[in-house]
């Protein structure tokens, strides 16, 4: 199956800009029981890959977070990383966005961060790649920390199963009709040597399948 380059990654996300809010319509119901799962309240160093226009950062820190946790948020786009900048202006001590070129690798230490925190992103990724991420999760995650996630996924009722092979149909033919994003299954890619997972379910709007994740990393093991 085709995926976009990074560079087409970011050409689109840099055009889309400030429309990737709109599709709150079918991602909030997902979000919410993410953060509900997670525990952000007793988190202190969150980072986020593929913060896009900062609505999620913004959410934790206004609502979420202890007023001393600190937010770091990735972005492979110019325009997303401006807009997160400008909506987390009132957290300039605690929240810093930064933009990446698509690379995997995360530029941090072991064992830094409480929470890993990635929506609707990882169903932008080729297979080997959500691996490779997980696996750069589990690094920077402290002991116990917790990967939380969401992304499309696969359809359970008819109606919804229909949405996500019509979804795939037009990813296959052109992934950029579809912004790149297609369906996954977040739960293959969580090894148990690495994560404890905590809590899985698979939520639809209007007949777009969501799967979340939260899982704790397994410290005494290694990826």
């Amino acid at each position: 199956m085709r995926n976009l380059t990074h560079q087409q990654a970011q050409s689109f996300y840099d055009r889309f800009g400030a429309k990737q809010d709109a599709q709150s319509f079918y991602e909030d119901k997902a979000v919410n029981t993410l953060i509900q799962h997670a525990d952000f309240e007793h988190a202190h160093t969150v980072l986020e890959f593929g913060c896009g226009t900062g609505r999620l950062a913004q959410r934790l820190l206004a609502n979420n977070l202890p007023a001393n946790a600190t937010y770091r948020g990735l972005d492979i786009s110019t325009t997303m990383v401006n807009l997160a900048t400008e909506r987390l202006q009132a957290y300039p001590a605690r929240a810093q966005v930064s933009q990446t070129q698509g690379e995997i690798h995360l530029p941090f230490a072991e064992n830094v961060f409480d929470r890993f925190v990635s929506a609707y992103v990882l169903d932008l990724l080729p297979e080997e790649e959500i691996r490779e991420l997980l696996s750069e999760a589990h690094r920077v995650l402290n002991r116990s920390g917790i990967l939380a996630l969401a992304s499309l996924s696969y359809g359970k009722t008819a109606f919804s199963k229909g949405v996500t092979g019509v979804w795939r149909t037009i990813h296959r033919i052109n992934p950029k009709w579809v912004g790149g994003c297609r369906p996954v299954k977040l739960s293959d890619f969580i090894r148990d040597d690495c994560w404890n997972l905590l809590h899985h379910e698979i939520i639809s709007q209007f007949g777009i399948t969501s799967e979340v994740v939260v899982a704790e990393k397994v410290a005494s093991q290694t990826t």
